[in-house]
């Protein structure tokens, strides 16, 4: 055993876990990537307390430690390092507290997001932020992400949900940051800062949350599918033109529409085609989805299925959540993340399928179409290790394609390990090394989250 987990082990007893086929895990996540080396150990703190006791045994040891939830990222972001240390939150799930009062909630970093919108809706309050994995990730990742969803586009991402945290800075010591009031700019916004940082600046353990009442009315789901993807794409487009704000606006591409029916054991509906489905919610749910369904129909929409119950809708939307699970019955997923403006929607997905054709490579793709963040993905044979060339060149197109069109390499899943080769062509050499500097200051050695983001 390392002196590091023997010091550990010593500290906190049975929170430290050294068993070899544990640890080996660790290395991965629903990147599907795998980091070399491995962990010397792995601490599940209960407490504040018990986080800072790990951080200062790791401090006096020299050795770096590595963030994780629950293991969902999809960047390689929370995969350990070799020869660190990993600091599992996810056992730190208490909701501490709820006040309707002031519409806020108090939550350690491992509660499960879903867990805390099912704890607020007896009292009519719903937690927004709406990743596709909300059922499964912790609200410390999502924030370490900014991790956005499904609602982005109306309600916002996580960061716009984050009043204060409690944190941890690589020596130990603790860090309050934010408020529980509406307004406030005392200083610097390292609330916003700490958020979607990936935890190289620090390790979040408790979050001071914004909550929102539940809208009234009913939710109103129009769906419909397209002869082609950048026609879709299109339509979307036009429903944010027209002024339009739908809780919900997602777009699948035919390839996606295949495999999420394949995985659910259904014939295609319309073999083929495109498929957008958008959600209205709130007093006015009903004369908006009419809106939206003129804009869909005069756009060339056709199968048009209209919902008017949140229990139906949530079964449409069943299918789009269905898509990475989908995939994964295929092989090993690498799942990108790029974010262009709205407008640049039809675009981006047409140079998507220029790329597809000229690098002879399958790219399903789904998209937030509310917001402009387009997920391609790429599907390697069942127990792939590495990412092959062909695969990164048609991944370098995708990146300069999407800068090109003014876009970001990633609108809500971080850079973690899978994206660092692209960033300073998105930043520039001055924002990269401004962006060290900060790191600097909050971990001058470099121990929090090493290789990752920088």
């Amino acid at each position: 055993m390392s002196g590091v987990a023997a010091a550990l082990q010593e500290a906190l007893g049975d929170r430290v876990v050294t068993d070899p086929e544990v640890l080996r895990m660790l290395a991965t996540d629903k990147s599907g990537w795998w980091s070399e080396g491995g962990a010397l150990a792995l601490v599940e703190p209960h407490s504040l307390e018990e986080v800072q006791t790990a951080m200062r045994i790791a401090h006096e040891h020299g050795v770096p430690v590595v963030p994780r939830g629950t293991g969902t990222g999809l960047a390689g972001g929370a995969t350990a390092t070799p020869g660190s240390v990993v600091l599992g939150l996810a056992r730190m799930n208490r909701i501490l507290e709820i006040s309707l009062e002031d519409e806020l909630a108090v939550v350690e970093a491992g509660v499960i997001n879903q867990h805390l919108s099912d704890a607020l809706a007896p009292h009519g309050y719903i937690y927004s932020p709406d990743p596709a994995s909300k059922a499964i990730s912790t609200i410390g990742g999502n924030i370490a992400t900014n991790a956005g969803g499904l609602l982005c586009a109306k309600y916002g991402v996580t960061r716009e949900a984050v009043l204060g945290l409690t944190a941890v800075l690589a020596d130990g010591s603790a860090l309050k940051t934010g408020r529980r009031t509406v307004k406030g700019v005392t200083g610097f916004d390292l609330t916003a800062l700490l958020t979607g940082s990936e935890g190289t600046l620090a390790v979040i353990v408790e979050a001071t949350v914004r909550i929102r009442p539940i809208p009234s009315g009913q939710v109103e789901t129009v769906s419909a599918f397209f002869s082609d993807v950048t026609s879709a794409a299109a339509a979307c487009a036009a429903i944010t033109a027209a002024r339009l704000r739908p809780a919900v606006m997602e777009l699948m591409d035919a390839e996606s529409v295949a495999a999420v029916s394949e995985y659910l054991g259904r014939a295609p509906a319309h073999p083929g085609a495109a498929y957008v489905l958008v959600q209205t919610d709130g007093a006015g749910a009903a004369t908006e989805a009419a809106e939206v369904l003129a804009v869909i129909e005069e756009a060339g929409g056709g199968g048009v299925e209209v919902s008017h119950d949140a229990a139906s809708g949530e079964a449409l939307l069943a299918f789009r959540r269905s898509f990475h699970p989908a995939l994964e019955a295929r092989g090993e997923v690498l799942v990108e993340d790029v974010c262009v403006p709205r407008s640049a929607l039809p675009a981006m997905f047409a140079a998507i399928e220029r790329i597809s054709r000229e690098h002879r490579i399958a790219i399903p793709t789904v998209s937030h179409a509310g917001d402009g963040n387009l997920h391609p993905n790429f599907v390697l044979p069942p127990g792939a290790v590495g990412v092959p060339d062909e695969v990164w060149a048609a991944a370098d197109a995708l990146f300069e394609a999407c800068v090109q069109l003014g876009g970001t390499l990633t609108g809500e899943h971080g850079v973690g390990l899978l994206k660092k080769r692209w960033i300073e062509g998105e930043l520039g050499s001055e924002g990269l090394a401004l962006q060290r500097r900060i790191k600097a200051a909050f971990d001058p050695l470099g121990r929090l989250n090493p290789g990752k983001v920088y």
